[in-house]
């Protein structure tokens, strides 16, 4: 990770969990890092927005008015911030992983397990962290996204990041938890529900299972048919970042991590296109997202070198190709908004206990970060409901 220095503070937070090998965590940035980062964006050559195009969320006038807020963020104050968290590596898998850890102050709370997808990391879903005091609450990052390394060997699967993550819990000594994903974490945390009932206590679901193309047509349910062929409808347009992150992503890598102002817009542009706001006004993702956040995503990615890393669960995952085991444990699942047609049969026959069915009134594909005080309440009721939650 060129250009940062991790802090390893005094405490031991593996003396309070077992020894497991946790090494606590901070981060800072280089200063010449930082002046190397200014000086790019005070130099960035930025084009105008191609007329007569079809809508792509992010217009140039947008990212030239970010730009020059990142140029002159207050990153220090934001770092500050960061590590107000608790947080620790562990290796796993030929892996080093970060993760956030805000612990209740009962030793006996619940704990949940908090995954993100992308282009999002975990400072996006500290602020629901923080409005469960009475949870053990776990933020990881994923392996090869901000200070969580890739496997050093062997292919970045779907199954392979279930067993990471469940590991991760039971390294910070945590037999029994709950356990959440959006995006590209969402078939992982279905996947340590399935395969770890024992240790699962319930599973909240913003991102409901998608079934294999051969389930759908058992079901043979015309509602079902009908969400699937909104969702091929609008691929052609809405995908072209998935196809290259999955057949070309070094050769885009190589570019973004070169230019902060074009990771920016890759970043920028999704966050835009999938979070519940009018899609003419690209402003309003700071209704949702505030610019601060937005500027610490991007400040991530550029300072931790890790934009081609984080691609690899496009070209290296199987994607949900085998079909996931169905989930017996208890289970909540709101219906984002990017979803809202959802079919319920889908999460019935997916989420064999479902406690929880609901189509959320506000709140995109990253819902904890776009409604983090409303998906906290909902968190902590469906966990009073399972009667762990310590009182």
């Amino acid at each position: 990770m060129t250009g940062t220095e991790p802090q390893h503070e005094a405490h031991d937070e593996a003396h309070d969990h077992g020894t497991g090998g946790l090494r606590p965590f901070a981060w800072r940035v280089d200063d010449d890092m930082l002046d190397d980062l200014r000086d790019r964006l005070g130099r960035a050559r930025l084009l105008p927005s191609s007329p007569g195009r079809p809508w792509s969320a992010l217009d140039q006038e947008y990212l030239a008015e970010l730009v020059e807020s990142w140029r002159t963020f207050d990153w220090r104050s934001r770092e500050t911030w960061l590590a107000e968290h608790p947080q620790a590596l562990v290796d796993i898998d030929g892996a080093t992983i970060h993760a956030a850890h805000l612990r209740a102050a009962d030793p006996d709370a619940p704990a949940l397990l908090v995954m993100h997808g992308w282009p999002h990391t975990f400072q996006l879903q500290l602020d629901l962290a923080r409005l469960l005091p009475d949870l053990h609450v776990v933020v990881a990052s994923l392996p090869g996204f901000a200070f969580s390394t890739p496997y050093a060997s062997g292919a970045l699967t779907e199954e392979r990041i279930a067993e990471t993550m469940h590991g991760l819990m039971q390294r910070l000594g945590y037999a029994r938890y709950v356990t959440y994903g959006e995006d590209v974490s969402a078939n992982i945390s279905d996947l340590i529900a399935a395969r770890h009932p024992d240790s699962v206590a319930g599973i909240v679901v913003t991102h409901a299972h998608f079934p294999t193309a051969e389930r759908r047509a058992e079901l043979d349910d015309p509602e079902v048919r009908g969400f699937f062929d909104r969702l091929a409808a609008a691929q052609p347009s809405m995908s072209g970042y998935a196809h290259i992150q999955c057949t070309r992503p070094d050769t885009v890598a190589a570019a973004l991590n070169d230019s902060p102002a074009g990771l920016l817009a890759w970043l920028v542009e999704k966050l835009i296109e999938w979070s519940d706001t009018p899609p003419d006004d690209p402003r309003a993702l700071e209704r949702r997202i505030s610019r601060e956040r937005i500027l610490t995503e991007a400040t991530i990615y550029w300072a931790t070198q890790t934009i081609a890393t984080s691609f690899r669960p496009y070209f290296e995952s199987d994607f949900g190709a085998d079909d996931i085991p169905p989930v017996e444990v208890p289970a909540a699942v709101f219906i984002q908004r990017h979803e809202h047609d959802y079919p319920e049969p889908l999460a019935r026959d997916f989420y064999r206990d479902l406690r929880v069915f609901e189509r959320l009134a506000e709140g995109g594909h990253f819902a904890v970060a776009e409604v983090p005080a409303g998906m906290a309440d909902r968190i902590r009721a469906f966990v009073w409901e399972l009667g762990i939650l310590a009182g």
